[in-house]
């Protein structure tokens, strides 16, 4: 790779990082408003599921089957997508950032105007599933390591295993502190949020962070892919 396609491509880390905090978002909204699930860490998601199929408290089944069908139906949309316009590089992200925020609004009007039904709150649950289900999808396709957005259970093992202690050399340390970092922010003002006013803000604040820094730094990244 050459100096320049390599400056180029760490130039997606700052939009990277600002997307990472809206996942916080997003977990908060559907853990703490949706009925304890989530929709953008599958990891939790799964384990979730285990708890509702063996009958725990407090976890359903069915808003955990639909966040991870969701999610599948997104991430099966981001890599048709990619395939279809991923060489144009800046259209592509223009597309599926677009795409990802019509859900999270799609989700904030649906519960500003269903209220908490079961049906708004499994809408909710799809659309907000798909959408990260194609977020995922295509921060795959950029393969920018130690920045995935919304898993952070490898990045923090890279942090201990790769450091000088376990006798690594810390690669990308300042890049995998700030993808924990945003999403935990990002969680703590959603939780914030939800807690206040309920899920609608947090959902719409969400959908302007992945679009407004997608156009702002879409210049900076080159039109076809190289």
């Amino acid at each position: 790779m050459t100096q320049g396609r390599a400056t180029r491509r760490d130039g997606m880390v700052p939009l990277l990082v600002l997307i990472s905090a809206t996942t916080g978002l997003v977990d908060a909204v559907s853990v703490l408003g949706l009925g304890r699930v989530f929709t953008a860490n599958m990891t939790g998601n799964i384990v979730f599921l285990g708890f509702a199929v063996a009958g725990a408290p407090g976890f359903s089944w069915h808003y955990c089957t639909a966040a991870l069908l969701a999610f599948l139906a997104g991430a099966a949309a981001g890599g048709r997508l990619f395939r279809a316009i991923g060489q144009r590089r800046r259209k592509w992200l223009l597309v599926v950032a677009s795409v990802e925020a019509a859900l999270l609004a799609g989700a904030a009007t649906t519960g500003l105007v269903a209220g908490r039904s079961e049906a708004s709150l499994i809408a909710m649950i799809g659309l907000t599933g798909a959408a990260m289900g194609l977020r995922n999808a295509t921060v795959r396709q950029l393969k920018i390591p130690d920045l995935t957005t919304t898993v952070l259970t490898v990045t923090i093992t890279g942090v201990a295993a790769d450091s000088r202690w376990a006798g690594g050399d810390g690669p990308n340390l300042g890049r995998r502190f700030l993808s924990i970092s945003a999403i935990m922010v990002g969680a703590f003002a959603g939780a914030l949020l939800v807690l206040a006013v309920g899920t609608a803000l947090p959902l719409l604040v969400a959908a302007a962070g992945t679009l407004i820094p997608t156009i702002a730094l879409a210049r900076d990244v080159p039109a076809e892919a190289g």
